[in-house]
């Protein structure tokens, strides 16, 4: 199981509209759910967006703050999902953001202890994505993106965009310290190949999402579906993104396992 966490920088890159794709067509195994966290500051964007302001503001973020004062963080939490499936199945969930950023300062406490619960899920079958924006990587909520196995910087392939996202890249190199995998979920939608990013930033492309503004506007907005919009490039490209992504976090933790001893348990260093 998978925590993973996107980020953003200036100029709006589309991060919430990526990892709204990314939950939509994450792979589901038998008795499996993702949940989509939105761990923005600045505000959520999914209840007024992609559900169309069908829900009040009395599910999200802000109701965790008064339960873990209470002790209660696991509990609630649990009744503050909302389920984004027309079946119903509540396999894909939903987090709402803060309604009002004025909220944020009542988070600070609430942060760490959520990221233990992030990790915590995962074990019982649960991926979750963690919608950081632009700010939610640093500060109290950079235990949100220091365990995440893996912190993808949205850009779109804009020299604007790409500028942006350099000064982010450099920044979370020192909020991760190296701990978790950093790479990048590039929207092409500028000139810049993503063998170009990798060159001029330093950082692996781990995904590439195509520029559709129509088909990234159902996820974002809410707007109509166009035909065949689940069979369509932007979908396509993120059930590819959501796999490597998978795979990515795969090859990471067998790094991260000791190597087993002479006699198959593990090696323990420093032993008198």
């Amino acid at each position: 199981m998978t925590v993973i966490a996107l980020a953003g920088g200036l100029g709006a890159p589309g991060v919430t509209t990526a990892a709204m794709a990314l939950l939509m067509t994450w792979p589901m195994p038998p008795e499996h759910r993702v949940v989509l966290a939105e761990a923005d500051p600045d505000g959520g964007a999914i209840l007024p967006g992609a559900l169309q302001g069908t829900l009040d503001n009395s599910h999200g973020l802000r109701n965790l703050a008064v339960a873990s004062r209470q002790g209660q963080l696991g509990e609630a939490f649990w009744r503050q999902l909302v389920d984004v499936t027309d079946a119903g199945s509540r396999d894909r969930l939903v987090l709402p953001g803060l309604y009002d950023p004025v909220h944020a300062s009542a988070m600070e406490p609430v942060w760490r202890p959520l990221a233990k619960l992030f990790t915590g899920i995962e074990a019982h079958g649960h991926d979750v994505i963690v919608d950081l924006g632009r700010r939610g990587a640093f500060g109290s909520s950079a235990v949100l993106a220091q365990s995440a196995d893996v912190v993808l910087v949205v850009a779109r392939s804009t020299l604007r965009s790409l500028q942006s996202a350099q000064v982010r890249v450099e920044a979370l190199r020192e909020v991760l310290g190296g701990t978790t995998e950093l790479g990048m979920l590039l929207v092409d939608e500028g000139p810049f190949s993503k063998e170009e990013v990798r060159k001029h930033l330093g950082i692996s492309v781990t995904a590439v999402l195509p520029w559709r503004p129509k088909e990234a506007a159902v996820l974002s907005d809410g707007a109509e579906q166009p035909r065949r919009f689940e069979s369509g490039e932007l979908m396509r490209s993120a059930r590819t993104a959501a796999v490597r992504i998978q795979e990515l976090v795969a090859v990471r933790r067998t790094r991260l396992v000791p190597p087993a001893g002479p006699s198959g348990g593990r090696v323990v260093t420093g032993a008198r």
